[in-house]
């Protein structure tokens, strides 16, 4: 308790050499908080819109499928028979029919894929009810991206080729009913979505589907020739996106964290230097050498305390401000293949708060341990006349 104190009053009798220590840390504790907060909250928002939009609870995919190959989509289909039709009759599982084809806005021609989707599905956020309206022409929908990319919006007409599972080609006119706006690219970038029925017709592939998506209450199992992915399996871009920006922003707040530490070092050496008659005068009155390391140790990690008080006056109100009014982010984010939205809403959680406070009370000690060791080697005689080697 006597080191404790003793601590305290030498910490505040410094002065400003103190609180500019003091300022420099707290600013690293809330970056570090902030940054983790902002990925946290990024990871969520991909996480949970990818699964509301484009891959639900998991997959079943045809086994000749693979996302990344448009020429495996000839051959990956397969009939929707047996267990499988009964858990579509459920609606626990809704097919999807996939296929290559060709548009023509404005007389420029465009390959897209066309996808066929179960109008009355509730699986994934797709406003897919409008493809049950009455049109002369095939009614559609599109997203966001593809509607500037193709400069198509809702009513407009377009022609559409495709070949059928023989490859003879065909075309027809579509209609865009509806424009959705979603942060998922893998449901919006070059596709086009009509009636699972209308494509099967046009493909002639009646009752037959590329991949099928489970809703929460599928058993994640393997049926028949369907392979089941997981959202583990699903999702993994997105956590590798996250886990590689933690790598960089670990190397920012790092070095930030790195400049904090180094000033109290300096100040720790310093004080050793400038105190060598107070610590031989403790040493003589009967200290041993651990308790006065104690002393100058407990100064220097004080510092993460005060540091720590410091930044949640300015931090907390900040990171709560931008926890509800969210991140604006750069228009072309659009264009970089991931899942974000306009708006990051942080995520700070009570883990992510104790881990960096836990991290930077650790740090603090250590770093102003070392400058104090050679206090266990002193002898009080050369401390009392100012001879620390």
């Amino acid at each position: 308790m006597l080191a404790i104190t003793l601590a305290y009053k030498n910490l505040l009798g410094a002065g400003l050499r103190t609180w500019l220590n003091v300022s420099v840390l707290s600013i690293a504790f809330v970056v570090i908080v902030f940054y983790n907060g902002m990925l946290d909250g990024w990871n969520r928002q991909a996480y949970n819109d990818t699964k509301e939009w484009s891959v639900g609870d998991g997959e079943l995919w045809h086994p000749n499928y693979d996302p990344f190959d448009p020429f495996c989509l000839q051959d990956a289909h397969a009939q929707v028979t047996g267990k499988i039709k009964t858990l579509v009759e459920e609606t626990r599982l809704t097919p999807i029919l996939i296929t290559q084809a060709t548009i023509y806005p404005q007389g420029r021609m465009q390959n897209i894929y066309l996808k066929g989707i179960d109008p009355k599905q509730k699986i994934l956020k797709l406003p897919t009810m409008v493809l049950e309206e009455e049109t002369g022409e095939i009614p559609a929908i599109i997203g966001k991206r593809m509607a500037e990319a193709a400069k198509l919006k809702k009513s407009d007409q377009v022609l559409i080729r495709w070949r059928d599972k023989n490859g003879t080609f065909d075309s027809r006119e579509v209609k865009i009913m509806s424009v959705f706006n979603s942060n998922v690219q893998s449901v919006d970038n070059n596709q086009i979505w009509i009636s699972l029925e209308t494509l099967q017709q046009l493909t002639g592939m009646e009752n037959e589907a590329t991949l099928l998506i489970a809703d929460k209450n599928y058993t994640n199992v393997s049926i028949g020739p369907w392979i089941y992915k997981d959202l583990k399996f699903l999702l993994k871009e997105i956590e590798d996106i996250i886990e590689t920006k933690k790598i960089g922003a670990g190397v920012i707040y790092g070095l930030l964290l790195a400049i904090a530490l180094l000033a109290i070092f300096d100040t720790q050496v310093l004080s050793i230097f400038r105190r060598q008659r107070e610590i031989g005068t403790y040493v003589a009155l009967g200290m041993t050498r651990r308790q006065v390391v104690a002393i100058f140790t407990i100064e220097g990690s004080a510092h993460s305390i005060l540091a720590i008080l410091v930044g949640s006056i300015y931090g907390v109100p900040l990171l709560w401000h931008l926890q509800n009014a969210g991140i604006q982010m750069p228009k072309y984010v659009d264009s970089m293949g991931v899942s974000i939205s306009d708006k990051i809403f942080p995520v700070y959680s009570i883990g992510l708060v104790i881990s960096t406070i836990v991290l930077v009370i650790i740090s603090a000690t250590i770093v102003s341990y070392f400058p104090t060791r050679k206090i266990t080697r002193l002898r009080p005689t050369d401390a009392l006349k100012g001879r620390i080697q």
